[in-house]
């Protein structure tokens, strides 16, 4: 397992049309624990990214979507979110402030970090996951291309 993974991929401005994903945190993400899938069906892995925050900071829609489900699963506060494209995104522990059915834009405010969830405890983190159909995905995977790459010389 890798180390903690800084990501800079800010949120859109609040209320924008933009089909694009985008961070579900304001500003830059740490990644505390990254996808990792299961080798099998019913193998062990991990079915999202867990990014490192902080108790009552506010979540974001990653990008417009009708609100699927917003409520408590095993005492934790989750919401589900289905994009235009046919993913669907999952966000927790969340104290949601959107009802099902609610349409979101990209960078709309869904809730606020509350509660533990249980890879990251004691430590607070949002577990945001994705998956089209059956299919997880890595939800970084639907971040943006953060601009041109390039590889520096050591010296």
């Amino acid at each position: 397992m890798t180390g903690p993974v800084a990501v800079s991929a800010a949120a859109p401005p609040r209320g924008s049309v933009d089909p694009l994903y985008h961070a579900p945190l304001g500003g830059g993400m740490r990644v505390r624990t990254p996808f990792n899938p299961p080798a099998d069906r019913y193998g062990r892995g991990h079915l999202g990214v867990d990014l490192t925050a902080s108790a009552g900071v506010e979540v974001l829609a990653a990008g417009a979507a009708t609100v699927r489900f917003a409520g408590p699963v095993a005492g934790r506060g989750v919401v589900v979110l289905v994009h235009p494209d046919g993913v669907s995104t999952v966000y927790e522990p969340v104290a949601a402030v959107v009802a099902p059915g609610q349409r979101v834009l990209a960078g709309q405010r869904i809730g606020v970090l509350r509660g533990a969830h249980r890879s990251c405890a004691p430590a607070m983190c949002l577990h945001w996951g994705a998956r089209r159909g059956e299919a997880y995905l890595d939800p970084m995977s639907l971040l943006r291309p953060l601009g041109v790459v390039r590889l520096l010389p050591w010296n």
